[in-house]
């Protein structure tokens, strides 16, 4: 088992509007992407149950020709309201990287 941040190059979290948080990833090369893309941990539904999201919610978008991942669900509370940790989304990509791929 490699750790996912070993395998990627970039994994960075945004939001995608107000209501949803993107998750990309993006993979050091072919070999990593294709070990990525046969890994149960990073199917959507898998990543739903890491960021306690109903599996429904989750997309998994696969972009051969960049060798990238994206994950988009809905944010738990709406950017920028109060009780809003993180206004940009830009911290919630941690549980990302202790994924075991």
């Amino acid at each position: 088992m490699t750790p996912l941040a070993s395998l990627a190059q970039v994994v960075r979290s945004k939001n995608a509007g107000p209501t949803q948080l993107t998750i990309d990833v993006f993979f050091r090369d072919e070999p990593c992407f294709a070990l990525a893309l046969q890994s149960p941990a990073l199917s959507a539904q898998a990543v739903a149950q890491r960021y306690g999201v109903p599996a429904q919610d989750m997309q998994r978008h696969v972009m051969p020709q960049i060798l990238a991942m994206k994950f988009s669900m809905p944010r738990a509370i709406c950017a920028g309201t109060p009780g809003d940790g993180d206004v940009y989304g830009a911290q919630q990509h941690m549980p990302m990287l202790e994924i075991m791929v």
